[in-house]
Protein backbone atom coordinates (compact mmCIF):
# COMPACT_ATOMS: atom_id res chain seq x y z
CA UNK A 1 0.00 0.00 0.00
CA UNK A 2 1.53 3.53 -0.99
CA UNK A 3 1.36 5.70 2.30
CA UNK A 4 1.29 9.28 2.37
CA UNK A 5 4.60 11.25 2.67
CA UNK A 6 4.71 13.84 5.38
CA UNK A 7 5.91 17.25 4.01
CA UNK A 8 8.26 20.02 6.24
CA UNK A 9 6.22 21.49 9.19
CA UNK A 10 5.05 18.03 10.55
CA UNK A 11 6.27 18.00 14.08
CA UNK A 12 6.88 13.90 13.37
CA UNK A 13 9.64 14.96 11.40
CA UNK A 14 11.44 16.96 14.34
CA UNK A 15 10.72 13.92 16.84
CA UNK A 16 13.38 11.62 17.53
CA UNK A 17 12.03 8.24 16.67
CA UNK A 18 11.76 5.41 19.20
CA UNK A 19 13.14 1.65 18.78
CA UNK A 20 11.11 -0.76 16.95
CA UNK A 21 10.31 -4.03 19.46
CA UNK A 22 11.12 -7.30 17.56
CA UNK A 23 7.67 -7.79 18.21
CA UNK A 24 5.86 -4.60 16.28
CA UNK A 25 3.00 -6.02 14.53
CA UNK A 26 2.91 -5.79 11.04
CA UNK A 27 6.24 -5.07 11.00
CA UNK A 28 6.84 -6.81 7.49
CA UNK A 29 3.94 -5.03 5.92
CA UNK A 30 5.23 -1.96 6.87
CA UNK A 31 8.29 -2.70 5.18
CA UNK A 32 7.14 -3.56 2.54
CA UNK A 33 4.09 -0.15 1.97
CA UNK A 34 7.71 1.67 2.63
CA UNK A 35 9.75 0.65 0.06
CA UNK A 36 6.30 0.45 -2.56
CA UNK A 37 5.87 4.37 -0.73
CA UNK A 38 9.25 5.23 -1.62
CA UNK A 39 9.21 3.58 -5.36
CA UNK A 40 6.26 5.57 -6.31
CA UNK A 41 7.49 8.92 -5.07
CA UNK A 42 10.72 7.87 -7.51
CA UNK A 43 12.82 8.18 -3.72
CA UNK A 44 15.91 6.31 -3.17
CA UNK A 45 15.41 6.17 0.74
CA UNK A 46 12.21 6.62 2.96
CA UNK A 47 12.52 6.76 6.49
CA UNK A 48 9.15 5.82 9.08
CA UNK A 49 8.96 9.01 9.90
CA UNK A 50 8.28 10.47 6.86
CA UNK A 51 5.13 8.39 6.48
CA UNK A 52 3.92 9.26 10.26
CA UNK A 53 5.23 6.73 12.26
CA UNK A 54 8.20 7.94 14.71
CA UNK A 55 10.24 4.53 14.57
CA UNK A 56 13.77 4.30 13.83
CA UNK A 57 13.25 2.31 10.45
CA UNK A 58 14.37 3.26 6.93
CA UNK A 59 14.60 1.59 3.73
CA UNK A 60 17.27 2.30 0.83
CA UNK A 61 17.26 1.66 -2.62
CA UNK A 62 20.66 3.12 -4.58
CA UNK A 63 19.86 1.59 -7.52
CA UNK A 64 19.30 4.45 -9.39
CA UNK A 65 22.74 5.83 -9.04
CA UNK A 66 24.79 2.83 -10.03
CA UNK A 67 25.81 4.79 -12.84
CA UNK A 68 27.87 6.97 -10.68
CA UNK A 69 29.13 3.59 -8.53
CA UNK A 70 28.92 0.45 -10.07
CA UNK A 71 29.02 -1.40 -6.63
CA UNK A 72 25.15 0.43 -6.00
CA UNK A 73 23.44 -2.27 -8.44
CA UNK A 74 21.11 -4.05 -5.89
CA UNK A 75 21.93 -1.99 -3.27
CA UNK A 76 18.58 -2.35 -1.61
CA UNK A 77 18.34 -2.42 2.64
CA UNK A 78 16.31 -1.96 5.48
CA UNK A 79 17.65 -0.87 8.95
CA UNK A 80 16.09 -1.38 12.00
CA UNK A 81 17.18 0.52 14.90
CA UNK A 82 20.29 1.88 12.84
CA UNK A 83 23.16 3.39 15.03
CA UNK A 84 25.43 5.02 13.55
CA UNK A 85 29.30 4.20 15.60
CA UNK A 86 31.58 6.53 13.10
CA UNK A 87 32.24 8.79 10.63
CA UNK A 88 35.23 9.06 8.91
CA UNK A 89 37.04 11.23 5.98
CA UNK A 90 36.79 14.60 5.00
CA UNK A 91 33.35 15.89 4.04
CA UNK A 92 31.88 16.13 0.39
CA UNK A 93 29.22 18.11 -0.87
CA UNK A 94 26.24 16.54 -2.96
CA UNK A 95 23.34 17.67 -4.16
CA UNK A 96 20.58 16.05 -1.91
CA UNK A 97 16.42 16.09 -2.26
CA UNK A 98 13.83 14.81 0.18
CA UNK A 99 10.67 13.21 -0.10
CA UNK A 100 9.71 15.62 2.72
CA UNK A 101 10.71 18.77 0.87
CA UNK A 102 9.34 18.87 -2.64
CA UNK A 103 10.95 21.10 -5.18
CA UNK A 104 13.80 21.73 -2.85
CA UNK A 105 17.71 20.23 -3.70
CA UNK A 106 20.47 21.72 -1.69
CA UNK A 107 24.06 20.94 -1.85
CA UNK A 108 24.72 19.27 1.09
CA UNK A 109 27.81 18.28 3.10
CA UNK A 110 28.75 14.59 4.83
CA UNK A 111 31.09 12.33 5.94
CA UNK A 112 32.34 9.84 2.83
CA UNK A 113 32.53 6.01 5.14
CA UNK A 114 30.51 5.38 7.66
CA UNK A 115 29.66 2.71 10.38
CA UNK A 116 26.72 1.26 10.93
CA UNK A 117 25.45 -1.51 13.47
CA UNK A 118 20.95 -2.72 13.25
CA UNK A 119 19.11 -4.81 12.39
CA UNK A 120 17.74 -5.94 8.88
CA UNK A 121 14.28 -7.26 8.05
CA UNK A 122 14.75 -10.45 9.16
CA UNK A 123 16.09 -9.03 12.53
CA UNK A 124 19.54 -10.10 12.35
CA UNK A 125 21.51 -8.07 13.80
CA UNK A 126 24.57 -6.32 11.57
CA UNK A 127 27.44 -4.28 11.43
CA UNK A 128 28.55 -2.54 8.04
CA UNK A 129 30.63 -0.12 6.75
CA UNK A 130 29.50 1.47 3.92
CA UNK A 131 31.11 5.24 1.36
CA UNK A 132 30.01 7.20 -0.79
CA UNK A 133 26.33 7.71 -2.27
CA UNK A 134 25.46 4.36 -0.12
CA UNK A 135 26.73 6.33 3.06
CA UNK A 136 25.12 9.76 2.03
CA UNK A 137 21.55 7.76 2.29
CA UNK A 138 21.88 6.00 4.94
CA UNK A 139 23.20 9.40 6.55
CA UNK A 140 19.75 11.41 5.24
CA UNK A 141 17.54 8.35 5.99
CA UNK A 142 19.04 8.28 9.64
CA UNK A 143 19.03 11.65 10.11
CA UNK A 144 14.83 11.05 10.22
CA UNK A 145 15.32 9.00 12.50
CA UNK A 146 16.96 11.39 15.00
CA UNK A 147 14.31 14.17 14.39
CA UNK A 148 17.09 16.17 11.89
CA UNK A 149 16.20 17.22 7.90
CA UNK A 150 18.24 17.64 5.50
CA UNK A 151 17.97 21.61 5.59
CA UNK A 152 19.97 21.52 8.98
CA UNK A 153 22.73 20.68 6.86
CA UNK A 154 22.77 24.29 5.58
CA UNK A 155 23.80 27.77 6.63
CA UNK A 156 21.35 29.66 8.18
CA UNK A 157 21.74 32.33 5.20
CA UNK A 158 20.97 29.69 2.89
CA UNK A 159 17.79 28.57 5.06
CA UNK A 160 16.80 32.30 4.59
CA UNK A 161 17.13 32.13 1.25
CA UNK A 162 14.89 29.00 0.65
CA UNK A 163 12.29 30.37 3.48
CA UNK A 164 9.83 31.13 0.63
CA UNK A 165 9.57 27.81 -0.49
CA UNK A 166 9.66 26.23 2.71
CA UNK A 167 6.34 28.39 3.27
CA UNK A 168 4.66 26.99 0.39
CA UNK A 169 5.36 23.77 1.20
CA UNK A 170 3.91 24.31 5.00
CA UNK A 171 0.80 25.65 2.72
CA UNK A 172 0.75 22.90 0.82
CA UNK A 173 1.74 25.31 -2.22
CA UNK A 174 4.09 22.96 -3.84
CA UNK A 175 3.77 20.33 -7.04
CA UNK A 176 3.70 16.99 -5.74
CA UNK A 177 2.90 13.56 -8.13
CA UNK A 178 3.39 11.32 -4.70
CA UNK A 179 0.65 10.72 -1.89
CA UNK A 180 1.20 13.30 0.44
CA UNK A 181 0.32 15.42 3.71
CA UNK A 182 1.21 18.96 4.17
CA UNK A 183 0.84 20.28 7.97
CA UNK A 184 -0.63 23.54 7.34
CA UNK A 185 -4.38 22.39 6.08
CA UNK A 186 -3.60 18.99 6.70
CA UNK A 187 -4.19 18.99 2.75
CA UNK A 188 -4.14 15.91 0.63
CA UNK A 189 -2.12 15.32 -2.54
CA UNK A 190 -2.66 12.27 -4.41
CA UNK A 191 -0.69 11.07 -7.73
Amino acid sequence: MILPILTYGNPILRQKATDVDKDYPGLKELIENMFETMYNAQGAGLAAPQVGLSLKIFVVDATPFRKDEKKLEGFKKVFINPVIVEKQGKEWLFNEGCLSFPEIRENIWRKPVITIKYYDENLISREETHDGIAARIIQHEYDHTEGIVFIDHITPFKRRIIRGKLNSIKKGQVRVDYKTIFPANKQKSFN
